[in-house]
Formats: C-alpha cells, structure tokens, sequence
C-alpha cells in the first residue's frame, strides 16, 4: 500500500527540515530548510569534517578583525551545508541569516547579500536560495527589500496572524509558522493536552492558510516545527511542510489513509487586514505566547550562531 509519505507527497511539497545529508538522499524532498541550531548539528558529522578543514584555512588567509573573519568562516560553514544539500534537491535551500540581526533592516539585508554572493561563488544560483529571517517588524522590512531584488525570502519563527499579516503585505515569497513550538507553550501554560485537532499551532495554521487563500495571497504557507506526525496530518494540504527525517520516517513507514485538510477551494470568509508597525507592534505584544517564543527563537539561535563562532574562533587560532 502508498505510505502516508507518499499520500503527503500528492497534496503537498514536502520539505525535510534538516542538515541530514544520508537522510536527505534517502527521503528524496523537494527542499530543504535548515537554521544555525541544523547548521551547528550538521557540522559535528563526519560528512562536513573537510568542508570545516577548508573553512578554518580559508579564514587563516583572510585579513582583518579576528571577530570579522571568524563571523566569515562562520558564514561559510553555513553555505557549505546549503550547497551539500542543494546537491541533493531539486528545489530550495533556506539559509538564515544572523539571529543577531533580527532587529537591524539594514544589517539583515547586507548579510543577505553576502549569502547570495557565497552561494554564487560555487555556481549556486539565487533561484536555489531562499533567505531566513525572523518575523520581527525589522525581519519583514528587510524581506520586503530583498524581494523587490528578487532575492526570495524564508520568513521563520512565526507564530501569530500578525505576523503572517505583515509579510504578506510585504510580498514575501514563503512563511514558516510553527505548530510545535505553539504548541508547547500551550501545553506549559494551561497544563491540557490536545489532540491534532484542537492543537493550538494546527488552529494557528490553519487559520493563516484560510486567510492567505480567501484574499488571494500568493505568500507560500510552509508549515514548520513539527512534535508529531499528527500534526503534520491534520495540515495535510498546506502549501508546504518542512519535517524533520525522524516524522519523515514515520509517515514513510504508516500505510493507513491520509485525507487531505487543506485546501484553496474549502476557504471561509475572513477580511483582508492592513498593519502599519504600530499596529503590527501592538498586536504581537498583546499575544503573549507570540511574544514569547519569538523572543525564546532568537535567543536560541543567537546561542548556537555563538557556539559554532566559538569553534571556529579556537580552530583558527590552533
């Protein structure tokens, strides 16, 4: 019998959230997201050990700060697991930028260049390339940029409407809001348990998918950080879903039905709202689990960003 996998595979672009290269050519996705907490992962394997031997002497024969250049061997590492899994799929890599700049416009837009520009030093085309940016007011300005130079956009750590609002407005090629994650902070704050039904990240999706949809919004919706396959089931038709290989497996190993809950022609009425920052501003402080887990992603980032520096940093001067 077809797999749920398969079944998924019918009705929507299945993406492997990870820096897995055996589980990459194993599963065969179409995309492949990845973030400094995959990056930072994929590189303690022996699958990168020499893309990091030729990071480190590359560095050792740049000029400048010592911050600078560990920042750029940094930078390099992450490209050298794009380009791995570039090789692998068919469609997009997703690249993130700092975590550290996920409230500087300006600064996100320059390191977006400079991604693009690294991945064009190995033939990789920025057709192949989506940039990463969190879903802070400066995070979407910086996408809005960046599209109008054709360079598509990744909007990650998503949790509310607001925010799937805002880079609509901006024309931001795809979105990745989280259902785990929300979920988790449900589950810490009242103490329930929920089914894939009530699940509060699978609500949350759901009602962004309807509201994309109902106004016409081209913005790709790419369900994101994902806690169980049940999960994943109940948003089965959603444009895109980035899933790690382990969900991957499951659904690959399950031959029961998988119906699909998504799509463009069962939509309901919801109006078409515009936010200017104040308002964008307004609505995401008074969503307390928004506010929170955007923060707690950042933080969490900027840690592993800082952990894989520090690596370098000791490598370099070895």
């Amino acid at each position: 019998m077809t797999s749920k996998l398969e079944q998924l595979r019918s009705m929507t672009t299945v993406v492997a959230d990870t820096g897995d290269i055996e589980a990459v050519a194993r599963l065969k996705p179409v995309d492949c997201t990845t973030n400094p907490t995959i990056v930072l992962k994929a590189l303690g394997t022996d699958a990168f050990a020499d893309a990091f031997k030729e990071a480190i002497a590359w560095g050792k024969g740049k000029g400048g700060s010592s911050e600078a250049v560990t920042a750029a061997v940094a930078d390099r590492l992450a490209i050298s697991v794009g380009a791995a899994l570039a090789g692998l799929v068919p469609g997009r890599v997703s690249t993130e930028v700092d975590a550290d700049l996920s409230f500087d416009t300006k600064g996100s837009i320059a390191k977006a260049h400079e991604i693009i520009a690294g991945y064009k030093e190995r033939g990789i085309e920025r057709d192949r390339i989506l940039i990463k940016l969190a879903s802070t007011w400066e995070g979407i300005r910086a996408a809005e940029v960046l599209q109008k130079e054709g360079i598509d956009c990744n909007l990650t750590l998503l949790f509310s409407k607001a925010q799937a609002i805002a880079c609509a407005e901006a024309n931001v090629f795809l979105i990745s809001p989280f259902v785990g994650r929300i979920l988790d902070w449900y589950k810490k704050s009242t103490g329930e348990n929920y089914t894939s039904e009530t699940d509060p990240g699978v609500v949350s999706v759901r009602s962004i998918y309807n509201y994309y949809k109902v106004n016409g919004i081209k913005t790709i919706v790419m369900g994101a950080s994902f806690r169980n396959a049940g999960e994943i089931e109940a948003l089965a038709g959603c444009d895109r879903l980035t899933i790690s290989p382990a969900l991957l497996d499951e659904l690959d190993k399950d031959t029961g039905t998988l119906t699909q809950v998504l799509s463009a022609d069962k939509v309901t009425a919801d109006p078409l709202v515009t936010l200017d920052e104040k308002a964008f501003r307004w609505a995401l402080n008074e969503d307390a689990m928004a506010t929170e887990k955007l923060a707690e992603g950042i933080r969490a980032f900027a840690k592993d960003l800082g952990t894989l520096r520090g690596q370098v940093a000791k490598a370099l001067s070895a």
